[in-house]
């Protein structure tokens, strides 16, 4: 147990600490080394999601090599003779092994990974020759999904099924535990997924984008935008804030009409789960470039290159990877909450492992967000602290409390298994 909490405050302890090691990068360049054929090459890495910086860009001057990473995004204007202002400029179309492809069959926009200016001719790439690119840093450039004919399952979506799957069998398991009749399962799995998916996108738009109420109505409240034509896009944009208000309200609505036991009592055991839920999700956001950290000293063993992020967050430059530091302390918390509720008796004092699950929770979300960008326009700042730590501490308040008051509310083992 002392174990768990002694990797807890560590975990703390390095988002406090880590910004101090924070690392600007006026050119919005990075560094890197070609190896061609054993032979050293330093290189200016670029990467962006914005069209009008890629197109923008081969007109610098540069006083050493060259590698753009190139993205989807960048990709899909292969089309639209942008690659070709490139060539015009000296860059080779390189595939993922740093093999050259010519202007004749230039294959397609998915086989496109990098593009290259030599600094002078010696360093020209050719098929013969052997190419490794070396970074102080992780470069992190995937496929957002798997192609199934001319559908991708993006793997933001697989996290998503992945966490509610695995969290529905939890649920279930800790029911039979408890004695509870299995016909009360569903009817949870319901109401926790419409609480999620609302109530993270309402919170996204009344915290981060209040305006799209204005702006495209419909595109609150459904996976389309409306404005200035219809298409599908899913529900982007989900602010965990907003969730955890709905899950409170909707399993509230569960425990008093459905189930009909003390809404503490579920709440102690739908924490377990959304803990766990919770790393899914930002693996999910790791997967997708997304809620990224502030730039980083290169030789940082935290720093990673995103090239597929979005172009918002500022310069293309290795970052902190603050999804999986979540996800991490996450995955922490979800095994303390196990340990609590399997080898000890708190789970008979009702509101105390939500408490927990609350307090560090919230707590891990306030000292990450020190290390992230902001996530949209962040118009609630008070005392240095962002938008997502302001709304963090209420719920870190909460969980105290609910861990203070949690000793009312103490049943036996027989009350707890008393069959339904």
């Amino acid at each position: 147990m002392k174990s768990i909490f002694f990797h807890l405050f560590m975990l703390l302890a390095v988002a406090l600490s880590s910004p101090l090691a924070s690392q600007s990068y006026p050119e919005g360049l990075s560094e890197g080394t070609l190896q061609i054929d054993g032979r050293p090459e330093p290189v200016k890495l670029f990467a962006t999601t914005d069209i009008q910086q890629f197109v923008d860009f081969p007109v610098k001057t540069q006083d050493k090599s060259v590698l753009v990473v190139l993205n989807s995004t960048v990709n899909s204007y292969s089309q639209s003779g942008v690659f070709e202002t490139y060539r015009a400029a000296g860059y080779q179309v390189l595939d993922k092994k740093f093999m050259p492809i010519s202007s004749e069959s230039p294959g397609t926009a998915d086989s496109w990974v990098y593009l290259y200016k030599p600094r002078t001719l010696a360093q020209v790439i050719t098929p013969e020759k052997s190419i490794d690119l070396k970074t102080e840093f992780k470069i992190w450039n995937p496929s957002t999904g798997i192609k199934l004919g001319s559908l991708t399952l993006h793997y933001y979506s697989l996290m998503f099924v992945l966490a509610f799957g695995l969290g529905y069998v939890i649920m279930g398991y800790m029911f039979k535990i408890d004695n509870v009749n299995q016909k009360y399962l569903e009817p949870l799995f319901t109401w926790t997924l419409i609480g999620t998916i609302f109530g993270a996108r309402l919170g996204h738009v009344i915290f981060y984008q209040p305006e799209l109420f204005r702006q495209d109505f419909w595109s609150v409240f459904l996976p389309i935008q409306t404005k200035p034509e219809i298409k599908f896009t899913g529900f982007a944009g989900l602010a965990s804030h907003g969730a955890a208000i709905a899950l409170i309200l909707t399993t509230l609505y569960y425990s008093l009409k459905i189930i009909k036991k003390n809404p503490l009592w579920v709440y102690d055991r739908i924490g377990i789960v959304v803990a766990l839920a919770g790393v899914f999700i930002r693996v999910g956001n790791f997967f997708n470039s997304e809620i990224i950290g502030k730039p980083v000293d290169p030789s940082s063993p935290l720093a990673i290159l995103f090239p597929q992020m979005s172009s918002e967050y500022g310069l293309t430059v290795p970052r902190y990877p603050t999804q999986l530091l979540e996800a991490s302390g996450y995955f922490l918390l979800f095994v303390l909450l196990w340990v609590l509720y399997r080898y000890t008796t708190k789970k008979y004092q009702q509101g105390f492992l939500f408490g927990v699950f609350f307090a560090v929770l919230w707590s891990i979300r306030f000292f990450v967000e020190y290390l992230k960008e902001p996530q949209g326009d962040e118009f609630i700042s008070i005392v240095g602290l962002n938008t997502g730590q302001i709304l963090s501490i209420p719920f870190i308040l909460i969980g105290l409390a609910s861990i203070y008051y949690s000793r009312r509310f103490v049943i036996t083992p027989a009350e707890n298994e008393k069959p339904d």
